[in-house]
């Protein structure tokens, strides 16, 4: 994907009628919503289940639909503005405008208000929910099942501060594309840390690398960002980084000195940018 192609929703041949006058496209078509009704899906390159995943969708969330072909669809993600392929199977027309997030790394949707019943799956940090009844202590979720209700929290809600949000995701494995919380890689973690903040955020690094504003190295604190090309972490305090990486193959947490000397000797450069978001 190019720069631009990642989150402008148009081909040489078709783009969204919002677009019409702004790019070169052979015809032009409204977009129709949905919403993902699985716990998390892969936003492909292309409509294949074989293609690269370059994002991941978590339930709730609306993507905009422009072109299916086959067994997948094409348009772009809501949340974040990404731009892929998605299975038709993972999207339903929208259940219901979400109320809830979920504000923990996982929680259980059982099938009955019952933590004895079956599990229907497992919603991720910052899945969008709609709550339509309570049992007790447990929350019935849309499209879902019931969930624990203090896993829940208002939509527009902190959810946690940031690097709180993104500690949460020690050891989980690193995906490429991945955003959720069986998977992710180093940008979806930032973006998941600074949802759960109620920060917008980007999907890759190198967009991230335009948040907040540009902090010096001898001062850094915690919830600070550090971009390498092609990567970024998060300091947890002066001295240490939390970031999903290939090394580890896992989200971890080291000193910063020994993740720059590691990442120089692999060739991959020193860090490109240091950056303080306000919260």
């Amino acid at each position: 994907m190019t720069r631009e192609s990642r989150t402008t929703l148009a081909r040489p041949a078709l783009a969204a009628r919002a677009l019409e006058g702004l790019v070169r496209a052979a015809a032009f078509a409204d977009t129709t919503a949905f919403q993902v009704v699985v716990p998390a899906t892969a936003q492909r390159a292309g409509p294949d289940d074989r293609a690269e995943q370059v994002n991941q969708l978590l339930f709730g969330e609306t993507f905009d639909v422009l072109e299916a072909v086959g067994d997948y669809v094409w348009g772009q993600a809501r949340r974040d503005g990404y731009v892929g392929w998605m299975a038709a199977d993972a999207l339903d027309k929208p259940i219901m405008a979400p109320n809830h997030g979920v504000k923990v790394l996982r929680t259980a949707a059982f099938t009955t208000p019952s933590i004895k019943s079956s599990v229907w799956g497992l919603l991720s940090l910052n899945a969008l929910v709609a709550v339509t009844d309570t049992d007790g202590d447990m929350a019935l979720i849309a499209g879902a099942g019931w969930v624990a209700a203090r896993h829940l929290a208002p939509i527009g809600t902190d959810l946690a501060e940031p690097a709180a949000a993104a500690e949460l995701f020690i050891g989980a494995p690193y995906v490429w594309g991945g955003r959720d919380s069986l998977g992710l890689d180093c940008s979806g973690l930032v973006q998941q840390a600074l949802f759960a903040a109620a920060v917008g955020c980007p999907r890759d690094a190198d967009q991230q690398s335009q948040l907040g504003r540009a902090v010096d190295p001898s001062d850094l604190r915690r919830g600070d960002l550090v971009f390498w090309p092609g990567h970024v972490g998060m300091m947890v305090d002066r001295t240490r980084l939390l970031h999903a990486n290939a090394h580890h193959m896992a989200v971890a947490v080291e000193p910063l000195a020994d993740a720059v000397q590691r990442i120089a000797a692999a060739g991959a450069g020193r860090p490109s940018a240091y950056r303080r978001l306000a919260f």
